[in-house]
């Protein structure tokens, strides 16, 4: 057992439980609360890729499936659930083990409890009780019928008497008898099959168990070989975690000062943004008063220009409707329609009346003079150049890496010292001597495994012919008896094949009567045996209950609470089963998780001691940062944004300029006014007035293709920047005494907190760190709970014993003396049939004789 107490010990070192001792809690309780007083979640910890422990395969595949023999392992099953129904006596078999556990004296069975336990275990085993006494009566009295059989028909009585009387109804007896004798052999038959095939797969089983053997071993092997090149690489992945933290504190410049950038920005970059976004507001704003001021100008003059022209227009359509055509009593109606029309002939709104913007426009020219976007950049570029601040302020910290270095390459020699410990090579090594010796010492037994089951089965195909000679006789005395009988024959005229069928028939009752007890009392030994082995051991080994009865609380001892841990350990106390440790390792977990050994060693202390570093936090103590060189927003800049906000473009009348844009360019829409006409023309007779109104139409038409629409773009020009104007210039102090406060607020924040911001970012970095070496703990217990000694061999190895003492060979052995016994039951209707059947084969010596004519048939018999 050394190199089991090795295999447990090695495997201690890297496990990191789940729960930290009080000492490493308090190591960092005040990490912990600085930590948590921040009121945010702390920032997360980049994972570390450790790759995969080098994964073991076992062979052995602990599962059986019987063939076409499971139907008869089935049939038993049903038999020994009906002789035995009751449910597995746990608590019956504690008790009796409680209180028998000092030994086992005759006078403490006179005791109250101890007849209690006695009388429930008979009620339990009250099937086998009566199933064991009627076996046991049939041995006894199978010999002493036999005696008196044998002394009876000697005294020619018991169908001794070779006389035979003579009835009506023989044929019908002996038809009777014949066929109740032969269905009684087939099923005796069917019994021999099912002990034969039965025996057989005991046999055949064997290279089963071989194979299970090998790959049990083999697997064993396996777990040996890879465990010391699984701790191996656990302990080379340090390096990983060491690697990492080295390259941090490498770049602490652009971590460190990323961070405090990351926790300041959330103040900074808004106003700085809005800073930028009125840098482009006031480019907006210059755009919008040119377009204002050209836009006016082209309204103003166009609209002169306009007036002149609809003015001359609605003159030369005035003089056309003056023609004498118009008094014509049908066309004048029409021409004074169109004469009421032409007061609509004129421009709508009076661009001359509103205020010019040129003083606004030389505002804001003035104010751009100044670049406020570059100045809003320059304080980008300040505040994002905190991580080069932060690095040459840090420089101490570099230059002390090769010191950090010297503490981390510290730990992992302690880590590799720690697994180098226990003689972990050596013991596996001396345990894979211990397999191959094991192995050759199985190997060197498997002759003789075969001659004794060579033996074996001669044993029982032995025993089998027993049976088969009585089937023997019964079937060859059916064959010689039937072909020989012959109905015209008297009794006494019987011929020799016929009576020898008689005769063999008696043989095979005497034989019959000469095995039938010991056959008997083979098959109540095995069946008390084997019975009782299947449901006391085979069914609770299969769902378990006899791992529930071993891990019972003091089941062995009133001070030892559990079992398992008591004999591994010395340590009855520790919460280990055989039920979970079987669980674990049948879910290929590791050896460590399944036997706890993490309750076994103080594995805590020593990760606080050398992984968990305080001198790492130590270092990092002395940071020191100063962000006073960091300029958000220029005092030109601030000026820039005051001069903006009295620029005046709040001052100029927008609404003036919305009225007049609102009415539009002519008092009626000229196309529809062109439209009418020409359709007011088209009314009139064909002649000259017609066509000079049309022309009218067509010069209409033109007026406003040419100086109509020019001016409606320029209209809209206008309304598009009077109306941003306007939402640039509503509440344009308020918005520019906002900007500068956030500025003001975030500057303050960098120049009079920003130690404070240092200092928690700087706790922040350090637990990243200690955050790297966490996951390579938690990585650890990880792998040593699923993948570092995976203790898959150990429930195989459970596993593999059951299949082969229960389904190789307890359920072959209850089939045997199942078909066994049902041939010895059938032996007794085989030996009445048999008696009864020899008197009609056999030659008698007397007969009866009638002389009475008027029954010939019976003179014939």
């Amino acid at each position: 057992m050394l190199w089991s107490r090795w295999l447990v010990l090695l495997l201690c070192w890297g496990a990191t439980s789940g729960e930290q001792s009080a000492d490493e809690r308090d190591g960092a309780a005040d990490e912990v609360r600085a930590d948590t007083r921040r009121q945010r979640s702390p920032p997360p910890v980049e994972p570390l890729d450790f790759g995969f422990v080098p994964a073991a395969v076992y062979d052995t595949h602990a599962y059986y499936e019987p063939a076409s023999i499971g139907i008869l392992f089935h049939m038993v099953h049903a038999f020994l659930y009906v002789v035995q129904p009751n449910n597995f006596p746990k608590d019956l078999i504690v008790k009796v083990i409680q209180q028998n556990m000092g030994g086992i004296k005759l006078e403490e069975w006179k005791k109250p409890e101890n007849v209690v336990l006695l009388l429930q275990w008979i009620h339990y085993q009250a099937g086998f009780l009566v199933c064991t006494t009627v076996g046991v009566v049939f041995v006894v009295l199978i010999p002493l019928i036999a005696m008196c059989f044998c002394v009876c028909r000697c005294c020619e009585n018991c169908g001794g008497e070779m006389h035979q009387r003579q009835r009506k109804n023989a044929d019908c007896h002996r038809g009777f008898f014949t066929a109740s004798l032969v269905a009684t052999t087939i099923f005796i038959i069917l019994g021999v099959l099912i002990a034969y095939a039965a025996n057989h797969n005991v046999t055949s089983q064997i290279k089963s168990t071989r194979r299970l053997i090998n790959t049990n071993l083999r697997d064993l092997k396996t777990f040996a070989n890879n465990t010391p090149a699984q701790i191996d690489y656990l302990t080379a992945q340090y390096t990983t975690a060491k690697n990492k933290v080295l390259s941090d504190l490498d770049n602490i410049g652009p971590l460190l000062g990323g961070r405090i950038h990351s926790q300041l920005e959330k103040e900074v970059v808004p106003s700085l943004d809005t800073a930028l976004r009125m840098a482009g507001a006031m480019r907006e704003t210059k755009e919008a008063l040119e377009n204002v001021s050209s836009s006016l100008e082209v309204l103003q003059d166009g609209m002169g220009k306009l007036q002149a022209s609809l003015t001359e227009e609605r003159a030369s359509l005035s003089n056309t409707l003056s023609d004498p055509a118009c008094t014509n009593g049908a066309v004048s109606p029409t021409c004074n329609s169109i004469r009421s029309t032409l007061s609509q002939l004129g421009v709508g709104a009076d661009f001359h009346r509103l205020p010019d913007v040129s003083q606004a426009i030389a505002n804001v020219n003035t104010v751009l003079r100044t670049d406020l976007s570059n100045i809003v950049q320059k304080g980008y570029s300040s505040f994002n150049d905190t991580p080069r601040l932060v690095k040459e302020q840090t420089k101490n910290i570099v230059s002390a890496l090769p010191r950090v270095k010297g503490m981390l390459d510290k730990i992992g020699t302690e880590i590799i010292g720690f697994s180098k410990m226990f003689p972990v090579e050596a013991s596996l090594a001396n345990f894979t001597i211990f397999l191959n010796e094991r192995q050759k010492s199985i190997e060197a037994l498997y002759p003789q495994m075969d001659q004794m089951d060579f033996y074996r089965w001669i044993g029982c195909v032995g025993v089998l012919c027993l049976v088969v000679l009585v089937l023997a006789f019964n079937i060859l005395g059916l064959l010689c008896g039937s072909c020989g009988y012959d109905k015209q024959a008297t009794p006494t005229t019987r011929g020799c094949l016929s009576n020898t069928g008689g005769n063999l028939l008696m043989a095979g009752v005497g034989f019959s009567f000469i095995f039938a007890w010991v056959l008997m009392a083979i098959v109540t030994t095995m069946f008390v045996v084997g019975g009782n082995v299947e449901k006391l051991v085979c069914e609770p080994l299969a769902n378990r209950q006899l791992f529930k009865i071993i891990d019972t609380p003091y089941l062995v001892h009133p001070e030892k609470k559990n079992f398992l841990p008591g004999m591994l350990f010395q340590n009855p106390n520790i919460d280990l089963t055989l039920g979970s440790m079987y669980r674990e390792c049948y879910e290929n977990n590791g050896l460590y998780h399944a036997l706890q050994l993490e309750t076994m060693f103080n594995i805590n202390s020593f990760l606080n001691r050398t992984v968990y570093n305080k001198d790492l936090a130590k270092v990092l103590e002395g940071v020191q940062v100063d962000l006073q060189d960091i300029t958000l927003l220029e005092q030109a800049g601030r000026d820039n944004l005051i001069n903006f906000a009295n620029s005046g473009i709040g001052q100029i009348d927008y609404n003036a300029y919305l009225a007049e844009v609102n009415k539009g360019v002519t008092v009626v829409d000229l196309l529809t006014f062109s439209t009418d006409l020409e359709a007011q023309a088209d009314q009139l007779p064909r002649g000259a007035l017609e066509n000079a109104l049309k022309g009218h139409a067509s010069s209409i038409r033109h007026i406003h293709r040419e100086q109509v629409v020019p001016l409606e773009q320029a209209m809209s020009t206008l309304n598009q920047s009077i109306k941003q104007l306007q939402r640039t210039s509503n509440d344009l102090p308020v918005k520019v005494t906002n900007i500068l406060s956030a500025i003001d607020a975030a500057e303050y924040l960098i120049t009079q907190n920003a130690s404070h911001v240092v200092k928690q970012e700087t706790k922040a970095y350090v637990q990243s760190l200690v955050g790297y070496f966490k996951q390579y703990t938690e990585w650890v217990k990880n792998s040593l709970t699923a993948e570092v000694a995976q203790c898959k061999p150990i429930s195989n190895m459970v596993d593999s014993m059951e299949i082969v003492a229960c389904s190789f060979i307890v359920d072959s052995v209850n089939t045997f003396w199942f078909g066994l016994g049902g041939c010895c039951i059938l032996l007794i209707p085989s030996i009445i049939f048999s008696v009864k059947l020899a008197k009609y084969y056999r030659r008698m010596d007397t007969e009866d004789v009638f002389e009475d004519s008027s029954y010939p048939w019976l003179v014939a018999l």
